[in-house]
């Protein structure tokens, strides 16, 4: 079977009504193979598994028809699932980020049946749905690509047209020959359009948590004389979940990383910060303030912002190069769509040139350094009892 004959189901459709239905943990653990501690890692990557294609074996078959299915699950597909393994988690999820990372356009091509798959299904599952809100706006770069790979292809068929998609992808996407430079220049200049970017997402409505979010990250960024309009980064980041997760460790509205949220006072344990909007908003703030005073212009702030102050730097260092457009084809792939995004975003939901706002107002506070890591949290043992009352408090 061929990658056009998956259902590609829309991730919202999918979810509908069962993100909360208790089968649904149950389901999503027994499927991953294991439960207990290991249980919910496990099914954190379920949705990636469950983009399917090839007939299941009797005995996989018997397992899964066992096991009992969230309401609306589509029961068309139980024909065709195949029970999955760690291995196969593994293989997926280490696939997504590299090629985010360091792939091609015709690599993310090849990659969008399963990455759009794993999103809709993991969107059914309420262990998963945090993932699958981070998974959900990466979906947009491996459809981008798709679309500009088959717009501007070079002579040869769609990388993806005839592979069978099974549990996940059991290699790299294939390695072509690079496309004739003017095809690359036409792909570039179309990810890259912040134009093409709103047209491409006019018609998605904001986040569902947006209205009741947006006031108080607009107040966070106010008062770090940050736009507030740049608040619907977390829209791109998360989809405005503060639960949402990645597979690399980041968390929360604006996707922080451990060190980085340690870096701008976050804590991460006993508790994490990063899951709590106004801490997360006001660190996200600071964070942008500091990559302005560096790099000058908002869309070098926000490649930074994804790709890494010490990237971009790079970059710029000992080059005449001053703008996101100079070095944008030398970024990771996901970069250079990254930014044109943000700015589409912004522009749509604020109705603003996200370009024309202002940079952050003075600031000559010294940034706040990480916190202190108390001796219990350090050799993570529980903490004093008062401590555990003022957590409670909070």
């Amino acid at each position: 079977m061929s990658t056009t004959d998956l259902p590609n189901l829309p991730a919202a459709e999918a979810g509908a009504g069962v993100r909360k239905d208790p089968r649904a943990k149950r389901f999503a653990v027994g499927l991953a193979g294991g439960v207990g501690r290991y249980g919910v890692m496990r099914a954190c990557c379920l949705g990636a598994a469950l983009a399917m294609a090839m007939p299941a074996a009797p005995a996989a078959r018997a397992a899964v028809e066992a096991i009992e299915l969230p309401d609306g699950f589509p029961g068309e597909l139980l024909e065709r699932l195949v029970q999955p393994n760690d291995q196969d988690f593994q293989q997926l999820w280490t696939i997504v980020q590299q090629e985010l990372e360091s792939g091609s356009l015709e690599d993310l091509a090849w990659m969008l049946p399963y990455v759009r798959n794993a999103a809709a299904y993991m969107s059914t599952l309420e262990d998963t749905a945090p993932l699958a809100d981070w998974l959900r706006q990466r979906l947009d770069y491996f459809e981008a690509a798709d679309e500009v790979v088959s717009k501007f292809p070079p002579p040869r068929p769609a990388p993806h047209a005839q592979l069978p998609v099974t549990v996940a992808p059991r290699q790299k996407p294939p390695k072509l020959q690079p496309a004739p430079a003017a095809v690359q220049t036409q792909r570039g200049d179309a990810i890259h359009s912040a134009r093409a970017w709103k047209r491409k997402l006019a018609s998605r409505p904001p986040p569902e948590n947006a209205v009741e979010l947006a006031p108080q990250l607009k107040t966070a960024f106010r008062n770090e004389g940050v736009p507030p309009q740049l608040i619907w980064i977390a829209e791109v980041e998360s989809t405005m979940n503060p639960d949402a997760r990645s597979p690399s460790g980041a968390a929360g509205l604006f996707q922080f990383m451990p060190a980085t949220a340690q870096r701008f006072g976050l804590r991460t344990w006993p508790f994490d910060e990063r899951r709590n909007p106004k801490k997360s908003a006001r660190a996200a703030a600071q964070y942008l303030k500091l990559l302005h005073r560096q790099f000058g212009t908002w869309p070098l702030c926000f490649a930074a912002y994804n790709a890494g102050e010490g990237a971009v730097g790079r970059l710029l260092k000992g080059s005449s190069a001053r703008t996101f457009e100079a070095i944008a084809d030398r970024l990771p792939i996901e970069t250079q769509m990254y930014v044109p995004k943000v700015l589409a975003v912004v522009s749509l939901r604020e109705n603003v040139d996200a370009l024309q706002l202002p940079g952050p107002t003075a600031d000559d506070a010294p940034w706040p350094p990480p916190p202190a890591t108390p001796l219990w949290a350090a050799l993570r043992i529980n903490p004093p009892p008062f401590v555990v009352e003022r957590m409670d408090g909070e």
